[in-house]
């Protein structure tokens, strides 16, 4: 009976039995907000920031320092995906139309938003599911709230992990970030 359900989930999500165990990020393929299923091997070679986000959390404001920081670095390398999730006190209950809006009109995001995904729980996307538990020199664990930050490498690979309540433009972070734009 669970792999029927392994099975039929990774159906409807367009998985494939990689996904599941992954060395690297690139292996995964969300539903880019557009609809559009989006290989992140096209984001070899960049430094990725992948954030859970929500529009109606009291860390919601922290799309503007995203925004400011894609556009900081984005000409060095720095890519920023957001995926909109519903896990945590009902606070990203829009579709994806309405949070794509959302996000544009109040903060002029324009960095690659996905289709909304659970990040935990039994139907816990298999993207955060390799977030949550890959090595790295922070914490590995369930994401414990909305706007959680995860550092990727050029070569696709977890670097760093940082809690909702660091800023996107905290010394810790933008530290972090240059160092991998350098490597």
């Amino acid at each position: 009976m669970k792999t029927v359900v392994l099975l039929t989930t990774m159906l409807m999500m367009s998985l494939t039995p990689a996904d599941i165990t992954s060395d690297s990020i690139y292996e995964f393929k969300p539903t880019n907000i557009n609809g559009k299923e989006t290989s992140l091997s096209e984001y070899k070679g960049k430094v990725l920031l992948i954030v859970n986000t929500a529009s109606e959390c009291g860390y919601t404001p922290q799309y503007e320092g995203l925004q400011a920081l894609y556009e900081e670095y984005k000409d060095q390398g720095l890519v920023i995906l957001g995926f909109p999730a519903n896990n945590f006190g009902g606070q990203e209950p829009g579709t994806d139309n309405q949070i794509k809006e959302f996000c544009k009109v109040n903060y002029g995001v324009n960095f690659p938003m996905f289709s909304k995904v659970s990040v935990k729980g039994g139907d816990q996307h298999p993207l955060f599911k390799y977030l949550t538990t890959a090595d790295n020199p922070d914490f590995t664990g369930e994401i414990k709230w909305n706007f959680e930050k995860f550092l990727i490498s050029t070569d696709g690979v977890l670097k760093h992990r940082f809690r909702s309540a660091t800023k996107p433009q905290s010394d810790e972070i933008t530290r972090a970030i240059e160092k991998e734009l350098s490597s």
